[in-house]
């Protein structure tokens, strides 16, 4: 299930304008890289920024969202012909054979429910070939990311082109660990319409993430922190086996 925000057209137009700042992607890219990946699947793709990074370096990319209004973004973005678009998540996909899957940003910890998670990393799996790589971050949950999701925290207003300026602001409305729902609020200058969407995370620390892939076949290569924000993320590197 997409959260709101992700569903809503006129929420969906102006993420990437709210969230320039794609710094956290850079080690994806070097892991792509590093590994020399010629096909991607990147699960939770959104408005295909990561996508799109890849396709310009040549990669085959399959990019999967259950969200139809980020998708739409995607869509009509400069390159977006270069790479498939698919509608849905990782628990339904057609037969692939890709050599790296990736994750980024706050995809994993949107899937809370745990027979969906377990059918995302199975999704993960069959789509790998032997010896593929899975690579995606999760907040620490020691470091109660969500006790810093205030209003006065968070507040800003942001000139977005074709939209004006836009008010936003985000606030935790339950804390029931590992789940920490909030709400993301947005003041349109332009028409003074108010858009709120509502999101939950799931918290998974270290031992119960890499218990979930060792159950769901991989073997986990490593647990590092993400660059951008030492200390505060995990980062979990985890392999299909080649037998």
């Amino acid at each position: 299930m997409a959260d709101e925000c992700f569903g809503h057209p006129r929420l969906a137009a102006i993420y990437d304008p709210l969230d320039p700042d794609r710094g956290d992607l850079d080690a994806y890219l070097r892991l792509a890289e590093e590994s020399a990946a010629r096909r991607v699947l990147d699960i939770g793709c959104g408005t295909g920024v990561f996508a799109l990074l890849l396709a310009d370096r040549g990669i085959e990319v399959v990019g999967v969202d259950p969200a139809r209004a980020f998708l739409d973004v995607a869509r009509a973005k400069p390159g977006a012909e270069r790479v498939r678009w698919i509608h849905g998540d990782a628990s339904a996909l057609p037969p692939l054979r890709v050599d790296l899957v990736t994750m980024t940003a706050n995809v994993a910890q949107a899937v809370v429910d745990a027979e969906a998670w377990r059918m995302t990393l199975r999704g993960a799996h069959e789509a790998l070939s032997p010896g593929g790589l899975l690579v995606f971050e999760t907040r620490d949950p020691a470091r109660r990311a969500w006790e810093g999701w205030t209003r006065e925290a968070t507040h800003r207003v942001t000139a977005v082109p074709g939209a004006g300026a836009v008010e936003s602001w985000i606030e935790v409305t339950d804390v029931r660990l590992p789940l920490v729902t909030f709400r993301w609020t947005y003041v349109f200058a332009e028409d003074g319409r108010t858009l709120t969407s509502d999101s939950t995370l799931r918290f998974r620390g270290r031992r119960e993430v890499e218990s979930d892939l060792v159950e769901r076949g991989f073997v986990v290569e490593d647990v590092r922190d993400a660059p951008d924000r030492p200390g505060r993320e995990l980062v979990f590197l985890a392999r299909r086996p080649v037998r």
